[in-house]
């Protein structure tokens, strides 16, 4: 980010700035608008016993969640109702980066360089417009489109916290009591 925004006010630029709006919630699947209408389900808690702090939510009702206490700088951990949980990123910032960039990033576990790539394409044919959307959403947040990292690095950064000490302090217990599966397997390689 370049900083041209305080700390702790992305949040409410995605719940109300009509260009980041659409480009979140329709693009990225990160709907902000109205977190409180959508809450974790009974028992969902992070092992460690850290709050996890639901602020937004995809279309299938998976969510974003904030761990600890904080602000905007804590980590964020996305809860899939499939049983999958981890981390994306540690801040708000960095989760808006990945956002940007590769909006597809839910497809990329499990997939070799050539079959991201084909992931990508694909998402791009689906939505011609999105280099401009993203370009648009992106200031409106007050950033710099060109100082938004790649794909490449924007999802190696993925694995690094699938692999690292935040996987291990974001780890999700379901409603069950049992860990819920990690979100990227180790294998995971960026295109």
């Amino acid at each position: 980010m370049n900083g041209s925004n305080p700390p702790g006010t992305l949040l409410p630029l995605l719940a109300a700035d009509k260009e980041v709006i659409a480009f979140f919630a329709e693009v990225a699947d990160l709907d902000a608008t109205d977190p409180a209408s959508h809450e974790l389900e009974d028992g969902v808690r992070l092992a460690s016993g850290a709050r996890l702090e639901q602020f937004a939510r995809a279309g299938s009702g998976d969510a974003y969640c904030f761990v600890g206490e904080g602000g905007e700088e804590r980590p964020v951990v996305y809860v899939s109702l499939d049983g999958e949980a981890g981390p994306l990123a540690v801040g708000l910032p960095e989760l808006v980066r990945l956002c940007l960039v590769p909006p597809w990033w839910r497809d990329a576990p499990g997939r070799t360089p050539a079959q991201l790539r084909a992931v990508a394409d694909e998402y791009r044919a689906d939505l011609p417009d999105l280099d401009h959307r993203r370009d648009h959403a992106t200031r409106a947040l007050g950033l710099d489109p060109a100082e938004l990292p790649s794909e490449a690095t924007a999802l190696d950064r993925l694995v690094n916290l699938s692999r690292g000490p935040m996987a291990a302090a974001c780890r999700v217990i379901g409603h069950e009591g049992d860990p819920l599966d990690p979100l990227f397997a180790p294998a995971l390689s960026p295109a």
